[in-house]
């Protein structure tokens, strides 16, 4: 019987510290075996020959099934999923990007970051990369630019 008291207890302690280690990484879906664990190791120290019985896998079912929906509805309450973000080409006009691939004329091999993504660009010049870049029209899935003209100051 000693055994199984000290099998219950193992089990109650590993169950814990996966119930920690959920709390400092939560969503981790860690706490649903978790749970199985702990309700395992307190039956068993209560009951120790329930353990080394059909009556384990048995409780461990019936404790996992609802924990699991029970987790899963708390993480979507917690973080809800939301719409997907999609930038549409129109969107840029008039945005500010930077030239990652040569932008040449009638052509859509040009590559320009705006906004955090790269899109395919034609211009009605050659703009070499590196170089900044306006949108000034979108047709579908790659934009027109222009190259940004430079800033001149004027002296005081």
């Amino acid at each position: 019987m000693a055994i199984e008291f000290e099998l219950a207890l193992v089990i109650l302690v590993v169950g814990i510290f996966m119930l920690l280690a959920e709390a400092m990484s939560p969503g981790s879906f860690i706490i649903v075996p978790a749970t199985v664990l702990v309700v395992l190791g307190g039956v068993g120290l209560l009951y120790p020959d329930w353990l080394i019985t059909w009556y384990a896998p048995v409780l461990a079912l019936v404790v996992l099934v609802p924990m699991t929906l029970v987790t899963i509805k708390l993480y979507q309450n917690l973080a809800p999923p939301g719409p997907p973000e999609t930038t549409v080409a129109t969107s840029l006009i008039g945005k500010v990007g930077v030239v990652e691939r040569e932008v040449l004329p009638d052509s859509l091999k040009g590559k320009v970051r705006v906004a955090n993504d790269t899109w395919s660009a034609t211009s009605s010049k050659v703009i070499p990369m590196g170089t900044k870049v306006i949108v000034r029209d979108s047709m579908g899935v790659h934009v027109v630019v222009e190259e940004l003209p430079a800033v001149v100051e004027k002296a005081p």
